[in-house]
């Protein structure tokens, strides 16, 4: 019980919204199968469990608009890998991830990865630019899932949710809850899809 405890507080339950995401429910727990990881006590680590069950999986289909509110795809990035981070304005822990998502961007966005950073929230870009506007952010861009079809999509309950996807669009590993992106096991999740 008490393990459980730094996991419901590092991620954000997707159903203990704020007031104005009413509208967004979770629809399943997705089992860990791999890779979890707790806090030691003394200072607060990133909380998470990597999924693997879907793998091969092909990306859904589903639009989402792209910063200046037209319709983007998934499938619109083919071709190269993708590192698809669901999130929200209202959730602490996606907020934390922002500047090491930045960074991997600006190192490897120019080598082919598309880092995709998708708001959940359903004010859609009415909450999510704002948010790029008053932090400083500038190798990522405000997408916005206002409908939440993606977060149903992937049925984890839980934001942030991060899926990696190879170069033909195929499901590698999804992180569901906050990982350090600037870490080891990041980077060895992140070169796998770069060398797909």
């Amino acid at each position: 019980m008490i393990l459980l405890l730094p996991a419901a507080l590092a991620a954000c339950d997707r159903q203990s919204q704020a007031p104005e995401q009413d509208n967004a429910a979770s629809s399943g727990e997705v089992a860990p199968t791999s890779g979890e990881a707790t806090g030691n006590g003394a200072k607060a680590e990133p909380v998470y469990r990597l999924d693997r069950s879907k793998a091969g999986t092909p990306a859904p289909a589903f639009a989402f608009l792209d910063p200046d509110g037209g319709e983007k795809r998934l499938q619109d990035f083919a071709g190269k890998p993708m590192l698809v981070n669901l999130w929200a304005t209202w959730c602490a822990p996606c907020i934390a991830e922002m500047p090491m998502l930045d960074r991997v961007a600006a190192t490897l966005g120019p080598k082919g990865l598309a880092v995709l950073t998708i708001s959940q929230d359903n004010q859609g870009l009415k909450a999510a630019k704002p948010f790029f506007e008053k932090h400083k952010l500038p190798h990522l861009r405000a997408y916005a899932d206002p409908e939440t079809q993606l977060g149903f999509a992937y049925a984890t309950g839980l934001l942030p949710t991060t899926i990696i996807y190879d170069r033909r669009g195929k499901e590698m590993v999804r992180v569901i809850g906050a990982l350090d992106w600037d870490g080891a096991e990041a980077k060895a999740l992140i070169d796998a899809a770069m060398a797909s």
